[in-house]
């Protein structure tokens, strides 16, 4: 064995010795654009060393990544390392034939990888194709075809000309669930973003057959499911069918499986790790039992693990779920946390951002170069930039570094549209209403958010312009500011006509888990008019007015997810400060919501209340008067209940209101379109500072009935048929009352 292993060492140590080259000179051909200095720079080329092949891999790795060159070929002659490279030609012009609209040109230009005088490189027009096809199946043109050519110039140059053919938009004719037995489809239509055609929709692209919106679709109703305890639930691939109308069936097949709920949950830790540290998640962990098994739910735990993980002795931790099926409907939960090895993080290189500036992206990170490699911290950093809904794809892929124990994080981002425009239209028991927005998610490539819109209804019309910074000064709080004017005119129905015109300037962060703080500035100018037929005492406020309020509101959401709640509670409260004012009032306001699941029963008990005062006692104008939200009383004519003064509805010091709601999923269950709910509303408005000859109206109003949300041909239609219970004199009582709205 000893005579077998000499000579073979003494091989491998011949083979490392011809495989190590000394050079101590550089030679480079076949460059004309590109510099022999910039070359040996781009590829880190040096002399005086000996090289190997690994090195000479990565000078022709560094090279190729320029995109300068389309080959490249080394050589090591008596110490002389010959570098030969090709150059790409460069791209004199991009030619987009079959396109007509600019819009949809400047569309493809501002996505593809290739730009006018950039170097032609056939794996990126190939790249291209798909970014031009991608592009154009976004906004319709499911058919489309895209071919590329090229015309080469005497200049070492060409002409790269990408020839389209569109064909006909391929349209959504009608939206179809399969195997949701559960659910009804009214219900299914609000948790997907496609949406079906209609002759109105003449804005919106969520109308066209795209196949990301489709995977986006498939998830989100996947969550769905497991979020209310459908473990194995399947959603099958959606299954678009042409139709005789030249538009497309969307057919989308579930197969539901049962309900299942969590039986044993149980942490497992390193014998070596104190379970003092991780008591909030057993306790956590132990609250899971016998409830329905809920992806959001275990979601959460992951976070509260993340904040641990920020602790200098937890660094390098990492963690799985084990889910194991013990009986027909029931899982064992297991947390099994563990140690990674210990590894930093050398360098973090982004790409792809070509619009959005990388201090954006970096800022949604939770880790930095030179900090320990963690990967529940790098999949919450990469959750956050998914996040910011601003890139079509982040992908992150982790090598090693330069030396042992390092690491280099590779984030790959994709620019997408980030502007919006919307237009919203509805009709109901109050009148019509219709509004116009635009908005930009990431103006000028910084993240910031900017949004105009115009919104007019019979009473009021509103015009704002809004500039958000989700990250103000890289501190993790956002910074808003608006502009805002509002006409609203009661002369009618209140005898006054409003008009306020202001700024705000305030910011919004998470100071405790679930709990926000957002206290804003607000200065407004107000110019108050009454009618003929005003009250003496109303007509007494008419004037201007010029006010500068703190306005602030602590939100505590513990509730289970924001659209469609089935469990927890949300508590706020409210408050309005008077700096400088004519009237100084002072506004108090608090809201709590709770949610409850019984089966497939939702139940929700909602407090509402508000009162507004003048602490100079002084008089509350008109404008600043509270009336109740519409949805608080139904069964009442929205703002006819409470103080009146000449048979005008003034409002009053206070309101507050009680609703409790429950859904009736077995009400009509072969009705697809329409769902149920039985609510009872009790509710008050009274008080009157103005004056002691009116009645403050201080009585108890309630009502009961049925609301109904039906998914029509022209748009959801929402209606409730109402009973009052108990009521005052003067009160104006309604028992149908409904809205149909749509977006274009």
């Amino acid at each position: 064995m000893k005579k077998l292993f000499f000579p073979l060492f003494i091989m491998l140590m011949l083979f490392s010795v011809v495989k190590a080259e000394f050079v101590n000179n550089i030679v480079i051909n076949g460059n004309d654009r590109v510099s022999s200095e910039t070359i040996i720079l781009l590829g880190n080329v040096e002399k005086d060393i000996e090289y190997t092949d690994s090195i000479l891999n990565n000078i022709i790795n560094e090279l190729y990544k320029t995109n300068f060159f389309s080959d490249i070929k080394l050589e090591i002659l008596s110490g002389i390392l010959h570098i030969e490279v090709t150059e790409n030609k460069i791209i004199q012009t991009i030619e987009i034939n079959g396109v007509k609209a600019n819009k949809m040109k400047d569309l493809i230009r501002e996505n593809i990888t290739l730009k006018n005088k950039s170097p032609y490189n056939k794996f990126f027009v190939s790249k291209d194709l798909k970014i031009i096809k991608n592009s154009l199946q976004s906004i319709g043109y499911y058919f489309v075809d895209v071919k590329s050519s090229i015309i080469e110039n005497n200049n070492n140059t060409v002409n790269l000309i990408y020839d389209v053919e569109l064909g006909k938009k391929a349209m959504i004719d009608k939206i179809v669930f399969l195997g949701n037995n559960n659910f009804k489809d009214n219900k299914m239509r609000k948790i997907i973003v496609s949406e079906e055609a209609k002759f109105w929709k003449f804005i919106s692209k969520k109308k066209y057959i795209n196949r990301e919106r489709l995977e986006l679709d498939k998830r989100l109703i996947k969550n769905f499911y497991l979020n209310n305890g459908y473990y194995k639930v399947i959603v099958n691939e959606a299954f678009a069918q042409y139709t005789d109308k030249e538009k497309f069936l969307l057919t989308y097949s579930i197969n539901e499986g049962s309900k299942y709920y969590i039986n044993e949950t149980k942490l497992i830790l390193p014998d070596s790790y104190d379970k003092n540290n991780f008591s909030k998640i057993i306790q956590t962990l132990e609250k899971l039992k016998n409830k329905k098994y809920s992806l959001i739910k275990l979601s959460k735990i992951l976070n509260e693990l993340d904040k641990i993980t920020l602790l200098k002795q937890y660094e390098f931790i990492s963690a799985s779920i084990n889910e194991r099926i013990v009986d027909n409907n029931r899982i064992d939960i297991s947390l099994i946390i563990g140690e990674t090895e210990k590894s930093y993080i050398e360098r973090i290189d982004v790409v792809g951002n070509n619009i959005t500036q990388e201090a954006v992206v970096r800022n949604e990170f939770v880790v930095d170069e030179g900090d320990a490699f963690n990967e529940l911290l790098l999949t919450k950093s990469i959750n956050n930039l998914k996040a910011r809904n601003i890139f079509k794809t982040v992908e992150s892929e982790v090598i090693e570094g330069s030396k042992p124990g390092l690491k280099l994080v590779k984030i790959e981002v994709e620019e997408k549209p980030t502007g919006e425009i919307s237009l919203g239209a509805g009709v109901g028991s109050e009148g019509g209403s219709i509004g116009f927005s635009v908005s930009e998610n990431n103006y000028l490539g910084k993240g910031i958010a900017v949004k105009s819109s115009l919104k007019i209804t019979g009473e009021r019309i509103t015009a704002l312009l809004a500039v958000t910074n989700p990250n103000y000064n890289y501190t993790d709080n956002a910074l808003s500011t608006m502009i805002r004017s509002t006409v609203t005119d009661r002369m009618t129905n209140y005898g006054y006509e409003s008009t306020n015109t202001g700024f705000s300037i305030g910011t919004n962060f998470e100071q405790y888990d679930d709990f926000r703080v957002s206290p804003t500035l607000m200065v407004g100018h107000e110019s108050l008019k009454t009618n003929q037929t005003a009250s003496a005492n109303l007509k007494k406020q008419e004037g201007t007015y010029f006010d500068t309020t703190i306005f602030y509101q602590l939100d505590y959401d513990k509730r289970n997810q924001r659209f469609q709640t089935s469990d927890g509670f949300r508590s706020k409260f409210t408050q309005s400060i008077p700096i400088f004012s004519e009237d100084y009032a002072l506004l108090n306001g608090y809201e709590f919501s709770k949610y409850k699941q019984f089966n497939d029963i939702i139940g929700s008990v909602s407090i509402y209340t508000r009162a507004v005062n003048s602490i100079n006692d002084k008089d509350v104008r008109i404008s600043n008067r509270l009336y109740l939200p519409t949805k608080k009383l139904r069964g009442f004519e929205p703002g006819k209940i409470g103080p009146t003064d000449s048979g005008d509805f003034v409002g009053g010091n206070y309101a507050t209101a009680v609703n409790v709601v429950t859904t009736l999923p077995k009400l009509f269950a072969t009705v697809q379109n329409a769902e149920f709910q039985f609510f009872f509303d009790a509710a008050n408005v009274w008080g009157v500072d103005y004056s002691d000859t009116i009645d403050d109206s201080n009585k108890l109003r309630s009502s009961t009935g049925v609301a109904v949300n039906w998914y029509t041909p022209i748009g959801p239609l929402n209606f409730s048929l109402a009973q009052p219970i108990t009521k005052a004199k003067g009160d104006k009582t309604e028992s149908f009352r409904f809205n149909l709205g749509t977006t274009f």
